[in-house]
């Protein structure tokens, strides 16, 4: 259910962070960004704590290995982590942040919610947990275009068959993801291409935010018990697209394994505290596309690769 208690406004700037959720992955992602300290601090500090090359994983993975959820959720959130911490350095920081998925554990850290350390350890475990779910319970994920949620509830009714399909992700601008087992997810496809609709399958190896990943949910709340979460800077959960603090952290990151990700309510409840500036720090832009979907007067950013960085970069330090 969403929370609509308003926001405090945000600072002058009105800048959000958003980091980049699982999907977004490819090959090579991000490779010219690892010169600088501060990205490969952050890298360094994920091998530490996983004991594997994660720099090695976004140069030379392929894309089988890449989107295997235990890979990939590590090398984005690195990615994220070490962008927003270069971008600090410079002195842009966020009034406000706004993770996607995996990406609101990445948030949590720009944020000062959690310690880097701590964090690519409960990803690793998170993946782990997921991947495990995948495993046991097979399921995919796929985007359907110019969609309303009545219209998607309502295809996910007549195609489900009695397996799971629900609206896993709610992006706005009538784009929305549905995950299910693979036949149901097929047959909403199907049912939507029938009435003129589009869809997009996504690069993940399992149903997220379903029922499919429950599995996984009792042993990510016992882990998360020994966890220590700090009060952060202003930071919108995707669960009820509110604002999150230390205690409510852990409920909404058990809640989030099987519930919707709130991405249009967040970005509305962020542009009604005075969000000038949404910069997505990550891979691909997807985010940056769909507040681009939301609303095309709203001023956004996709920095991904070491041209984009310098451009944002340069163009904070004219005003």
């Amino acid at each position: 259910m969403l929370d609509e208690t308003p926001l405090a406004p945000l600072g002058p700037a009105g800048l959000v962070f958003m980091a980049s959720g699982q999907g977004s992955q490819k090959p090579g992602m991000g490779a010219d960004m690892l010169d600088i300290p501060e990205v490969a601090s952050v890298f360094a500090c994920a091998s530490d704590v996983l004991g594997r090359d994660v720099a090695a994983l976004v140069r030379d993975a392929s894309p089988e290995e890449l989107n295997d959820t235990r890979n990939a959720q590590i090398a984005i959130a690195a990615l994220s982590v070490g962008m927003g911490r270069a971008l600090e350095a410079r002195g842009i920081v966020p009034d406000a942040l706004l993770g996607f998925s995996l990406g609101q554990i990445s948030a949590m850290v720009l944020g000062g919610m959690l310690v880097e350390e701590d964090a690519f350890a409960l990803i690793a475990e998170r993946s782990r947990l997921m991947g495990e779910a995948a495993d046991a319970n097979p399921g995919v994920m796929s985007a359907l275009l110019k969609i309303t949620l009545p219209e998607a509830e309502a295809l996910c009714a007549q195609c489900a068959e009695g397996e799971v399909l629900v609206p896993a992700n709610l992006n706005g601008g009538g784009q929305i993801v549905v995950a299910g087992t693979p036949a149901a997810v097929a047959r909403a496809e199907e049912a939507w291409a029938a009435s003129k609709g589009r869809f997009s399958r996504l690069a993940t190896s399992g149903a997220f935010h379903s029922s499919l990943m429950a599995p996984a949910q009792e042993p990510f709340a016992d882990y998360l018990a020994q966890v220590e979460f700090r009060e952060p800077v202003v930071l919108i959960g995707n669960v009820h697209a509110a604002p999150l603090d230390a205690a409510g952290a852990r409920d909404e990151l058990v809640a989030h394994l099987v519930s919707p990700v709130q991405f249009e309510a967040s970005v509305a409840k962020l542009q009604e505290a005075g969000a000038k500036m949404f910069a997505e720090v990550g891979f691909g832009g997807v985010l940056a596309n769909l507040v681009k979907r939301i609303d095309r007067s709203a001023p956004r950013a996709a920095i991904q690769d070491r041209p984009s960085f310098d451009a944002f970069v340069e163009e904070f330090e004219k005003e």
